[in-house]
């Protein structure tokens, strides 16, 4: 038999995410809609394994204006494979002028429809009262009040749903392609308002009122000097939690993965298994795992504030200065992105409606730092920068990974501007208003929260288990083999493979400092920037004579062996540094570009040695 399909479709902000991994528990997958590249998510429905539901992208109108929302018009419409069999229609009750339009669009296609009013609960501790029963009878459809995070409501919706007619019952509604564009074309947009307003006349029994705390929290932090204050402290406050709430984790790590290379030494005799194991999988694998909680604490930040509703209110507060550089507020969430990961922020610029600006995005979301280079970070100042107070609130070390971010930062708004400038002179600098709806502030829910961070974590951790242990065993390899001839008298890596390849490239990152172990590292490091960490302990590892083994962990190993300038140039490279092959693949694929990905490319490793080349050059001089 085959499945029935339902798309749930909703405005950004309304709780369709929270909806739909109610509906589908945690079986959901991710994939790519057919000849495009904006993701799709799919879950089989908990009450019938036969229904699909479909996760589509937020968007307030099928009148398409960003590739996101021409996805959703073009899954309804049936242009992206099969025509759903239903549609789940999820409207914010806070904002119901906003997210009705789009509920009378879809109504038009005939398509068996139920309406979710969700955040009800949120809309009446507002004074807002809605009269669920006569909307229902003006739409013509169920309407459900609902609370995505109450499990009433929720067993609600699942039995609406339920009741939604499958394939063989619902064939009689659906529209061929043709007549179904044809009647979306057919709308009036001033006549759809038109009904919009009289439907609200006649259910909407009180109008919204915030509270005053709501009002005056509002005008705080929208506030164009307060809120840019809260807003930097809000990100000092992550930073510092970054350090000083990972640490006892990452201690607890560093001392399972010693005890586990102390068990290899006691119960397996010198080879290269025991090697491979310990030099290899251990040492590799060993020293990206430690900045596990690192991560996990910076994704919580993100997904916490997103949820509070604190994001959208920052993306605006930020729209006039961004309009400075040639980007709206609108590059703000997808920029902000980068801060976890450049693969997501790259897809999450297609909601931008300007292609130029949709491009400069996407060229300056690697320069921020991802998650990925947090180890490198990290590793660097806990070697080089001392565990200090300042001014006996801040943590130095910190307070550098603070700099670091800012000057990301920094530099992706002078790029821009740049480039905004470059393009001005062609006459292609085109400014859209930005139009953005402020979600009321609500108490994040947790348990969404905790499942969108397993699945992040989820993902480092696969990436740690196949990507990095796959190159961490191949860098292994290249540095024990071929070994050390009879009478060598340097380490045995000197002669290996990746011994000659570091030595061959070492003189072009001379000016830079950089040694040749490090070269090694940074080649696995275009794969994924974390396996620079795991490269190092590996390299280090084998560089350890046989009666000296490396004992120690990697940070004093970098204390002792790198210098301060060295040090700084390598932090310096790494702001810049082009970008794993995951992002230059999705770069490629979102631009659909070879030509504006090998600029991109090109752009970011001739800044990334420029910088590298003077933080030496001044470092040394100062320094000595």
């Amino acid at each position: 038999m085959t499945a029935s399909r339902f798309a749930l479709l909703g405005a950004p902000n309304c709780g369709k995410t929270v909806l739909f991994n109610g509906l589908t528990g945690s079986n959901a997958k991710v994939a790519n809609y057919a000849g495009v590249t904006v993701d799709r998510r799919e879950g089989r429905f908990v009450d019938d394994p036969n229904v699909v539901v479909i996760d589509l992208p937020g968007t307030y109108s099928l009148r398409a204006t960003s590739p996101d929302e021409k996805v959703a018009r073009d899954v309804v419409l049936g242009k992206l494979g099969q025509q759903p069999d239903a549609i789940v229609s999820v409207a914010d009750a806070t904002n119901l002028r906003m997210t009705l339009r789009m509920v009378l669009e879809v109504k038009t296609l005939g398509l068996p429809m139920v309406v979710s009013l969700n955040l009800s609960d949120v809309a009446r501790h507002r004074g807002l009262k809605i009269d669920a029963a006569k909307l229902s009878e003006l739409l013509g459809v169920p309407v459900l009040e609902t609370a995505a995070i109450d499990s009433r409501s929720m067993r609600a919706v699942r039995e609406a749903v339920a009741r939604l007619p499958r394939k063989t019952e619902g064939a009689a509604h659906a529209l061929t392609l043709g007549e179904a564009e044809k009647r979306l074309d057919a709308l009036d947009s001033n006549a759809l308002y038109a009904q919009v307003e009289d439907i609200l006349r006649q259910v909407v029994r009180h109008e919204l009122t915030l509270p005053a705390w709501h009002r005056q929290l509002d005008a705080i932090v929208m506030h164009p000097v307060w809120g840019m204050l809260i807003l930097m402290l809000i990100l000092m406050l992550v930073f510092q939690a970054v350090y000083a709430w990972a640490e006892p984790v990452m201690g607890m790590i560093e001392d399972s993965f010693a005890w586990l290379g102390d068990v290899i030494t006691e119960n397996m005799d010198e080879g290269p298994l025991a090697s491979l194991i310990k030099d290899g999988i251990l040492a590799g694998v060993g020293s990206v795992l430690v900045f596990l909680p690192q991560i996990t604490i910076l994704f919580a930040f993100i997904l916490l504030l997103e949820d509070s509703g604190y994001l959208p209110r920052a993306a605006l507060l930020l729209d006039n200065a961004m309009s400075r550089s040639g980007l709206s507020g609108r590059a703000f969430i997808p920029l902000l992105s980068s801060f976890a990961c450049a693969v997501p922020a790259v897809m999450a610029a297609r909601t931008i409606q300007d292609p130029r600006e949709r491009l400069v995005t996407i060229a300056i979301a690697p320069m921020l730092t991802c998650s990925a280079r947090l180890p490198i970070y990290a590793l660097i100042i806990a070697a080089v920068i001392p565990d200090e107070t300042v001014l006996g609130i801040f943590n130095l070390q910190g307070l550098t990974l603070f700099g670091l971010y800012l000057a990301g930062i920094v530099s992706a708004g002078f790029t821009a501007w740049v480039l905004k400038v470059l393009a001005r002179k062609r006459g292609h600098v085109q400014q859209f208003p930005l139009l953005m709806e402020l979600p009321t502030f609500r108490m994040p829910n947790f348990k969404h929260i905790l499942i969108s961070l397993w699945g992040k974590v989820k993902a480092f951790l696969m990436r740690a288990g196949t990507v990095i242990f796959a190159l961490s065993v191949v860098l292994w390899a290249l540095v024990s083999f071929p070994g050390a001839p009879e009478g060598a008298t340097q380490p045995a890596i000197d002669y290996s493979i990746a011994g000659h390849l570091g030595h061959l490239i070492q003189p072009f990152f001379a000016p830079l400092g950089f040694t040749w172990q490090m070269c090694i590292a940074m080649i696995p490091g275009i794969a994924a920037r974390e396996v620079v960490v795991s490269a190092l302990g590996t390299v280090y590892a084998m560089t350890a004579s046989s009666e000296e083994a490396l004992e120690t962990a990697l940070i004093p190993v970098v204390h002792d062996n790198w210098g301060l300038p060295t040090a700084f140039a390598f932090l310096a490279w790494y702001i810049y540094a082009p970008m794993c092959l995951a992002t230059l693949a999705t770069i490629r694929r979102e631009t659909n570009s070879a030509r504006h990905t090998l600029m991109i490319t090109g752009g970011l490793f001739a800044a990334a040695y420029l910088f590298a080349l003077i933080v030496y050059q001044i470092a040394s001089r100062i320094l000595g």
